[in-house]
Parts: C-alpha cells; structure tokens; sequence
C-alpha cells in the first residue's frame, strides 16, 4: 500500500516530498478557486441578461404592439359594448401598459437576483480566508528520537520502499 505521492504509508517523507505535495495541493485548490468564481460569474452574467432580455420585450411589447392592438381593442370592445369609441381606446391602452408592467416586473426580479449573486467576491474571501490559514499554520512538533534509533529508522524505511 503507498500512500497518494507514490512513498510507502507509514515511512517517513522528507521535506521536499512534503512541500511538493503541500504545492500541488495549492495549486489544485486554487485551479477549483478559479473554476468555481468562473462559474459563479457565468450564473451571474445570465442573470443580468435575462433582466435585460425581459426590459427589451416589454419595451419592444409596448412600442410596436400598441398602435395594433390598441385599434383591434378598441373596436372590439365597441362592438362587445357599443361604448363611446375614446372610452374602448382608453381600455386597449391601460390593457398595453399592464402588460408591459407585469414584463418589467419580471426584469426588475430578474436584475435583484444578478446583483445578489456575489460569485467572485465570494470565491475572493474564500482565497483570502485559505492563504490566512496557510500562511498562520505550523508543522506539528515531533518527539526527538534517540540517537542510536534514527539510523536504523532510516536504514529500515529505505529497505522496506525498495
């Protein structure tokens, strides 16, 4: 059984295994650091882009349906009522601007949640928070081996790796 870097488990590593071990570990964290605030951003970016998509609708809904839909309204509910023919456009109109309104709403929502979504400067904090760690961490202390035992630990490590 060996443990991940190749070295046989129990032996003991020396400091360079440790410290390429200790960087390759770095490195990998921060690869998944940088795949994760990519993600998070691409999320964020949809977000601000179905906002916009649902304030152009609306806009484009109420600049180019209005005059249509405002004379097919109008005489219908003439015909349905046999109002005054100002009352029937007032009701198309009012009936263009709900609409609208119910499709800005929906881009309003959709704006508050792209600028809730803090992807990156969570994914900062996080690398912020990590390096603090690393930064403050120290090996843990190991008991002093007797003299007469540390060649032979050595010489019994070597042998049984090879």
């Amino acid at each position: 059984m060996s443990a991940p870097d190749g070295s046989p488990v129990g032996a003991e590593r020396s400091i360079g295994q440790l410290f390429a071990s200790a960087t390759a570990d770095m490195s990998a964290l921060v690869h998944d650091e940088i795949a994760l605030a990519k993600a998070q951003l691409r999320q964020d970016v949809k977000r601000g882009a179905t906002s916009g998509g649902a304030f152009t609708a609306a806009g484009v809904l109420l600049l180019f349906s209005l005059p249509m839909l405002n004379f097919a309204l109008a005489y219908g509910i003439r015909t349905w009522s046999e109002w005054n023919l100002a009352i029937c456009f007032l009701l198309s109109f009012a009936a263009n601007v709900l609409i609208a309104g119910v499709l800005a709403l929906i881009g309003v929502t959709f704006a508050k949640k792209a600028k809730k979504g803090r992807g990156a400067q969570k994914v900062a904090a996080s690398m912020k928070e990590t390096a603090g760690v690393l930064q403050k961490a120290k090996p843990h202390p190991r008991p002093a081996l007797p003299e007469d035992r540390v060649p032979h630990a050595i010489e019994a490590v070597a042998r049984s790796s090879s």
